[in-house]
């Protein structure tokens, strides 16, 4: 097995619709904000990829960072065959606007390591002065 991971051509991973949501509760008097998105990851190479995990860093508007990483994706390790898409959806609650970016990692059926780089996309906060129009 290759021990360094590889991007193949063909395996895409995109954003297909994010949706923002207010939240009811707050935390110490914060509003708090869901963001709810939507990805697909395409196969359009010649070999068949088992998503393994994923990393997502999500860059807050005030210099903050937070890294969420784990196995499986929504509790899923899902094998794409060529040609085939995966589709699921996940949420991120936050107090701040942020752009979010990451990447997935598994293994192609030769048990090479792989990954796909997700991206970056903007959660904004509707409302906030800080959002960049260019960007919304």
């Amino acid at each position: 097995m290759n021990e360094e991971s590889i991007e193949i051509e063909g395996l895409h991973a995109s954003l297909d619709k994010l949706v923002h949501h207010r939240e009811k509760s707050k935390v110490e008097g914060i509003d708090l904000h869901a963001f709810i998105y939507f990805i697909s990851i395409s196969n359009l190479s010649v070999r068949s990829v088992t998503l393994l995990g994923r990393k997502w860093v999500l860059a807050n508007d005030d210099g903050t960072k937070t890294v969420v990483e784990g196995e499986k994706i929504v509790g899923e390790s899902p094998l794409i065959p060529p040609g085939e898409t995966f589709s699921y959806n996940s949420y991120h609650v936050t107090h701040l606007p942020a752009e979010a970016f990451g990447s997935f990692h598994g293994v192609d059926e030769f048990k090479n390591k792989i990954h796909i780089r997700m991206k970056p996309f903007r959660l904004n906060i509707p409302g906030d002065a800080t959002i960049d129009p260019a960007h919304s």
